[in-house]
């Protein structure tokens, strides 16, 4: 197993391996009782999960919810209230998420809000969620005006990313996380994009011969920037990188498109946001959409759809005011923001996506 330390006022470590789960009943602590918060089409990974907590004599209850973004819902978020108020839930009690990054950002919102903050261990089951969602203290819930509009930081007490749950994944499921690695790849660590470059197909698989390179390095990079940047008061705001006209796009999709393949456009559409405006070269551009379709991730878009997105982007946490902010590449890892750009500009790098 490796330990990644993620910093910050209340520290914690990410622990990547296999036979991670052992770990589980220390994180808890002096819990009670344990809400085991579970994506509910996952039932046999979250099995274990309770086994462990039950020989360690603790009391675990499953709660499974709606698969995928359909969980991230404030109907879904006051079921779980509820829930944990009947199981007598005190503060000295846990919630132990299982699942992906929709199941994260979920229980972790849950666990910040009920009794304003119980402990929270995740165990993530996806690659998005091990590299992304569940690293960093972020939670939320999606409202019908756009996607992780309401939430709150939550620290978990650990993360516990079992490598052998990746095989489990669907393929699509699998290249969707993927786009979060690359991004990575793009806006800090350049290894990655070469490890995913020498063997497209093999990054494509779980079981691809740098799976647990990739892994590793996404989450070291997470957890640097978090670590300096526990409330995305600037430097944090990199990790968002693609994410304005992705967001835009998944709830345009109605959260029917992966998060992942949105990501995938989304970046592309900052790369060439960035050239216009003079911050970034055509070759590095190119490469965003060469590794990005090299293991099956879109990086284009309906061109009818811009007026929608337009609007839709207008609400992106980034902003300030009315002013819209971008993060964007000055080179390969030099990451910075364009703040304010023209709607002639924003329209014509949309051009460049468009099909």
């Amino acid at each position: 197993m490796n330990r990644i330390r993620v910093g910050g006022a209340s520290p914690y470590d990410v622990v990547i391996g296999t036979g991670v789960l052992a770990e589980l009943p220390g994180l808890v602590g002096a819990a009670r009782t344990v809400a085991v918060v579970h994506d509910e089409s996952l039932p046999e990974i979250a099995r274990p999960v309770v086994r462990v907590l039950e020989q360690a004599g603790l009391i675990a209850h499953v709660l499974p919810v709606p698969q995928g973004e359909a969980a991230k819902s404030a109907e879904v978020l006051a079921g779980l209230w509820s829930r944990f108020a009947q199981l007598g839930m005190t503060r000295t009690d846990a919630v132990v998420s299982v699942g992906g990054g929709a199941t994260t950002d979920l229980a972790g919102f849950a666990a910040a809000s009920f009794l304003r903050g119980v402990k929270i261990v995740h165990v993530p089951t996806t690659l998005l969620a091990m590299v992304d969602a569940a690293v960093g203290g972020k939670t939320g819930i999606d409202i019908p005006e756009g996607k992780n509009l309401v939430g709150a930081f939550h620290e978990p007490a650990g993360v516990l990313c079992d490598l052998a749950t990746l095989i489990t994944m669907g393929r699509e499921d699998y290249i969707s996380g993927l786009a979060e690695v690359i991004k990575v790849g793009f806006i800090a660590d350049p290894v990655i994009l070469d490890l995913v470059e020498a063997d497209p197909a093999g990054a494509a698989t779980p079981d691809g011969p740098y799976t647990r390179e990739l892994v590793e390095r996404a989450v070291q990079v997470k957890a640097d920037v978090v670590s300096a940047d526990l409330r995305e008061a600037g430097l944090r705001e990199i990790l968002n990188y693609g994410h304005t006209l992705a967001h835009a796009i998944e709830k345009s999709e109605e959260y029917r498109f992966r998060h992942g393949h949105a990501v995938a456009i989304g970046c592309v559409y900052a790369a060439e946001l960035a050239l216009l405006a003079g911050r970034l070269d055509a070759a590095t551009v190119a490469r965003h959409r060469s590794v990005f379709s090299s293991v099956g991730l879109p990086t284009s878009y309906g061109a009818e759809a811009w007026p929608e997105l337009r609007k839709t982007m207008t609400i992106d946490k980034k902003s300030r005011g009315a002013v819209l902010r971008f993060v964007v590449l000055d080179g390969l890892a030099k990451p910075g923001r364009l703040e304010g750009p023209s709607e002639e500009l924003l329209s014509d790098a949309y051009k460049k996506v468009a099909r």
